[in-house]
């Protein structure tokens, strides 16, 4: 589940990312009753759910049926500090995956994310900066770290380090462009060990994010960075 907007007093609208069909966008009624209750518990961010969807030619917005929950998430919501990060993915995901086709890797990599995030009982401070570098190689956009030497530049345009300045001015001077480097070498099982101070971390964020932005235009001004600054500030 990727986010839900408001389409009337009735309905929403379910942006969710599937395993066959990439990013479709559903209907969801809305309602007082006990079994609406139940089933918008079902389409929060990140929610991992099984579905048989009805798909009418023609028609941009399809429906559910026989819902239901493949992923207790009740840690993701029930803590502070994930629900932050769970916040930041839901917003990434939602701007940057627009594709409507089937992408295995991807779905599987999401869908691992949410498990971890949501099973972990420590060390999630560096879980977003993890994420938010290795959704790159699924989207298209992982820097080239073949081509880092110390000292280098990183051309953000063309996602290579340089040994001069590159002709333009979206380039991160050699000491930014290490991090990029070291962002390479974490992982979900070692992202523990990289220890960044609120200053650290805040930048870190906004050099990734940064170049997120550079590639992808839809990304835009986002909400939940601020709030991952609040939390693990």
């Amino acid at each position: 589940m990727l986010h839900v907007i408001k389409y009337s007093d009735k309905n929403s609208i379910a942006h969710v990312y599937t395993d066959t069909h990439g990013r479709m966008a559903f209907l969801l009624p809305q309602g007082a009753t006990r079994a609406a209750r139940m089933r918008n518990a079902m389409f929060m961010p990140l929610s991992v759910i099984e579905f048989e969807a009805c798909i009418t030619a023609g028609r941009e917005i399809a429906t559910f049926r026989d819902c239901k929950s493949l992923l207790p998430l009740s840690s993701l919501y029930a803590e502070p500090a994930k629900s932050a990060v769970a916040m930041f993915m839901s917003e990434l995901l939602a701007r940057t995956v627009q594709e409507s086709e089937g992408n295995d890797p991807l779905f599987r990599f999401i869908v691992g994310s949410v498990r971890l995030l949501n099973s972990m009982e420590r060390g999630v401070a560096n879980f977003h900066i993890c994420f938010l570098y290795h959704l790159g190689a699924f989207i298209g956009i992982e820097p080239d770290t073949a081509t880092y030497r110390e000292g280098y530049w990183f051309d953000m345009d063309n996602g290579i380090f340089t040994q001069s300045h590159p002709m333009h001015s979206h380039v991160l001077a050699p000491k930014e462009a290490a991090v990029i480097k070291l962002l390479s070498r974490m992982t979900f099982a070692n992202m523990h060990l990289f220890k960044f101070n609120r200053v650290q971390r805040n930048e870190v964020l906004d050099i990734a994010l940064s170049y997120y932005k550079l590639h992808n235009s839809t990304i835009g001004a986002m909400k939940s960075p601020e709030i991952l600054r609040q939390v693990f500030g």
